[in-house]
């Protein structure tokens, strides 16, 4: 049988495991080292603005704690796209709050500023102005930062920026992370860089770095006893899984350009394949990382669909995923507000996310080129 040929699999540098062992060897194993403070500062610096990073557990952490410093509770509403996974929209029920989702637009994919403001308008008008706006750059694509920002300011809404999947990715030449009053960041097993699982809040000062340190820590008062005066939480990343951290930092920008070029190389397989457009930046503002690569499928163009190309690469043992089901049509939120036409829904029926991963082998390469072409002609 054919090898695996994955979405998109971890890809180490090889000096994680130096940086794992001096933990061992220091006996930092725990939630404090040197590890974390050097991971947070190399991610610093790799952002700018003068950001600030705590390192935590997941980037789902991240987001709880994020609406929890924004103060997000019981009987508030939190506006998120519909067309994301999960992760964005479960802290917000974590925290008691109900969560409004928000149609995509079809350059970016990601949140349409016509139907934000259309719902911030709508739920003020009905008594419930949202509590905060958590964007999504999807895939690795920005969103249309400048739009929204200007809606969050028009109506004076803090927003989290979930910039889980867009690690390396910028909106007119400013890192991705660093718009929202607070950024999210993930280094699960299948992103740009891993710590095997794990995340980061980005913030924009020392003490909002610092609460959340304080938060992630169980929340523990500065007494020689234990003792507490707010409920925390158990999020901090730890110094081993840091260490990780540390040797992928040093790969990130060979990660982002072997994710780009695997854009290019569907670029060009698709190029003369009428029907299927390859999901690529609408203008010279935005630049991925590419994080996934992926297509739509004009069925009535094509006489094909994405999910029979779907199959098709899985009979050749090559992983494809469709892109995500949209929250407002999954069961678990079947009640939730909507607000939009049916961009993420047309999305989700008609696309496909391809490998996309930094170690594809030119090999790899060749065998998904032989099985798209065949699928195709």
């Amino acid at each position: 049988m054919k090898h695996k040929i994955w979405l998109s699999s971890p890809h180490l540098s090889g000096k994680e495991i130096t940086f794992i062992e001096d933990a061992f060897e220091k006996n930092w194993v725990t939630s404090l080292g040197e590890n974390i403070n050097e991971f947070e500062s190399s991610l610093e610096l790799f952002l700018k603005d003068g950001v600030k990073v705590c390192v935590l557990n997941s980037a789902t952490s991240a987001i709880h704690l994020a609406l929890i410093m924004l103060n997000v509770s019981l009987g508030d509403e939190v506006i998120t796209p519909t067309f994301s996974f999960v992760a964005s929209a479960n802290p917000i029920t974590y925290c008691g709050a109900t969560p409004v989702f928000i149609d995509s637009e079809p350059e970016t994919w990601n949140m349409c500023p016509k139907a934000l403001k259309e719902a911030i308008e709508d739920r003020i008008l009905k008594g419930k102005k949202p509590k905060a706006i958590i964007v999504v750059h999807l895939y690795g694509m920005p969103a249309k930062m400048d739009e929204i920002l200007s809606i969050a300011a028009e109506y004076e809404i803090p927003m989290i920026e979930d910039a889980a999947e867009a690690l390396g990715s910028r909106y007119k030449n400013k890192a991705c992370g660093t718009f929202g009053r607070f950024g999210i960041l993930s280094f699960n097993g299948n992103k740009i860089i891993t710590t095997s699982g794990g995340g980061a809040l980005v913030c924009h000062t020392q003490e909002d770095k610092d609460k959340a340190v304080f938060l992630s820590t169980q929340a523990r008062d500065n007494v020689p006893h234990y003792q507490h005066s707010h409920i925390g939480y158990n999020y901090r990343m730890s110094n081993i899984v840091a260490g990780i951290g540390r040797g992928q930092m040093e790969v990130l920008e060979d990660r982002v350009e072997a994710r780009r070029k695997m854009h290019d190389f569907y670029i060009d397989l698709f190029k003369n394949i009428k029907g299927v457009e390859v999901f690529s930046e609408p203008s010279q503002d935005f630049f991925s990382n590419h994080w996934l690569s992926a297509i739509t499928v004009n069925p009535e163009i094509t006489g094909k669909n994405r999910e029979d190309l779907r199959l098709a690469l899985l009979e050749d043992n090559i992983e494809s995923r469709p892109l995500w089901k949209p929250m407002h049509v999954q069961p678990v939120f079947a009640d939730a507000l909507y607000y939009g036409t049916d961009v993420a829904e047309q999305l989700f029926d008609n696309g496909l996310c391809l490998p996309s991963g930094s170690n594809l082998s030119d090999d790899d390469r060749s065998r998904i080129k032989e099985v798209i072409t065949k699928f195709f002609y």
